[in-house]
């Protein structure tokens, strides 16, 4: 109050002026104190928000923190799993992986042995086709040096027939020689002797006539030279072209003389060779008929063998061919069947690849059943395994023990598969229930004449009904679980904690 009244009294002594200053002075001071606390409320609730700000993300990286341990944990037990699962998975694989390493090295080892039985055989057949044709050689050898022999024996026997053709030949002409040697000495001897006698009688009347003549001659010669002279003058005058023709005709006879003479030495030689040629043309005529004579005998066995060998050589060809066309047709039909087993091994991969997607996790962790044999049992089956079979039946059976483990997953799905068709029926059946009381149901809770004029649940005498009603099916198969509301925690204290 007295402060009131000191500022009115203070106001009342103000000017209008002053007045407006101070109030403009005093609005200006509360203005400045009003912001004042406005900033100091401001920088307050900033420093709240920073601290608060602050200890959210401490709790809210606690939380995170926390709650990553705790997926860790659920996450590290869920890959211990899935390693556990895993590892049996590989040691399956790995299980898998050496049994097809022994049945391939088992494989291998059989191929082997069929490639080292296979070269043996082909060896011996090698063998055999050599030692065939050494024969087949030292036979034709045998033969080559047999008909070698046989030539030899003939040209030795032709070259000493010639040969003593031939000595006997030299002897006859050694003979005629001698023969007439002997004869051209005794003429010559008789010619000489002849020839000295009458010459000594020629010579003896020569020398009285030449002595008687020659006075005579002399005066003959005389007059005979003159007219020899004047004759041979005349002569050589008239004669001497012919002289010439003469001459000329002369050197001509003289040179068809040694022509004739030469010819005619030709023509006994041409003769004597004509008798020889002719005797050896008898003699070779008689050898080649005998030996066209044995030749056409050899030629109809060897044209007969041709034909027994040729009749022989059509009918293997035509068993080969018939051997062909069947291996042809079984070839195309193993051709056709091993492409049918190919698409159906392509189709049942296809199949196991869309199998193996779907197996679970125990599936292929165990894919094959635990047997149910006792330990005896088994050990009873084992040695009837190992034991040699006795009847056809038995040892197909041993060839195929490799698909044992392929019948035991075939079994343990078929044996699923009858468990899932026996589960599906009783699930149709309970179907069929369940329709039947729902039927019974809606008759129950509509009315009409066709429910009225029938058995009706709405009938209701001392608390029972004319209408047998089924028990209701509580199998926790197909009872439908209960909803679960799961909240994420940082979400919950994302929203609980204040901003």
């Amino acid at each position: 109050m007295p402060a009131k009244k000191k500022k009115s009294g203070k106001l009342s002594k103000m000017t209008e002026e002053e007045r407006l200053a101070y109030e403009e002075q005093k609005r200006l001071a509360e203005e400045e104190m009003r912001k004042k606390k406005e900033d100091m409320l401001t920088q307050f609730l900033k420093d709240k928000l920073t601290k608060e700000e602050r200890a959210t993300r401490f709790n809210l990286n606690k939380l995170n923190h926390q709650w990553r341990n705790i997926m860790r944990e659920a996450k590290s037990k869920e890959l211990k799993k899935d390693i556990e699962i895993l590892s049996q998975t590989f040691e399956r694989v790995v299980d898998r992986k050496d049994a097809v390493i022994k049945s391939l090295a088992k494989d291998l080892m059989e191929a082997e042995e069929q490639y080292a039985m296979a070269l043996r055989s082909h060896l011996q057949n090698i063998d055999n086709l050599i030692d065939l044709q050494k024969s087949r050689l030292q036979k034709l050898k045998d033969e080559y040096v047999d008909e070698l022999e046989i030539i030899k024996e003939e040209f030795d026997t032709e070259r000493a027939i010639m040969v003593d053709q031939h000595n006997t030949e030299m002897n006859d002409i050694a003979d005629i020689l001698f023969a007439m040697e002997q004869n051209f000495q005794e003429r010559e001897a008789e010619a000489k002797g002849e020839f000295q006698s009458m010459r000594d009688e020629i010579k003896n009347k020569n020398l009285e006539e030449k002595h008687a003549l020659r006075v005579q001659l002399e005066q003959k010669v005389d007059n005979l030279w003159m007219q020899f002279r004047d004759a041979l003058q005349n002569y050589n005058m008239t004669t001497e072209e012919r002289k010439t023709a003469f001459e000329a005709l002369k050197v001509k006879d003289e040179r068809s003389a040694k022509e004739i003479e030469s010819q005619m030495r030709k023509l006994q030689r041409i003769s004597d060779q004509i008798a020889a040629l002719k005797s050896k043309m008898a003699t070779n005529a008689k050898e080649c008929e005998e030996r066209n004579k044995m030749l056409k005998e050899e030629r109809e066995k060897m044209l007969k063998h041709f034909q027994e060998l040729k009749a022989q050589m059509n009918k293997v060809r035509e068993a080969e061919r018939d051997k062909l066309t069947k291996v042809t047709l079984e070839s195309n039909a193993a051709i056709k069947e091993v492409k049918r087993q190919n698409d159906k091994v392509e189709q049942i991969l296809k199949v196991s690849e869309m199998c193996r997607k779907l197996e679970t996790e125990e599936e292929k962790v165990l894919p094959f059943y635990a047997s149910s044999l006792t330990k005896e049992e088994q050990e009873d089956v084992d040695a009837a395994v190992i034991e040699a079979p006795s009847e056809p039946l038995a040892n197909a059976m041993h060839e195929y023990t490799s698909l044992e483990n392929f019948w035991k997953r075939h079994n343990k799905v078929l044996l699923d598969k009858l468990a899932l068709d026996k589960e599906r029926q009783t699930l149709l059946g309970e179907n069929q229930q369940l329709r039947t009381l729902l039927k019974q149901y809606l008759d129950g809770i509509s009315v009409n004449d066709e429910i009225i004029s029938q058995v009706n649940p709405l009938f209701i005498v001392n608390n029972k009904t004319n209408v047998k009603l089924n028990v209701p099916v509580h199998d926790p198969r197909i009872r439908r679980p209960a909803a679960q509301t799961v909240v994420e925690a940082a979400h919950v204290i994302k929203h609980t904690l204040p901003s």
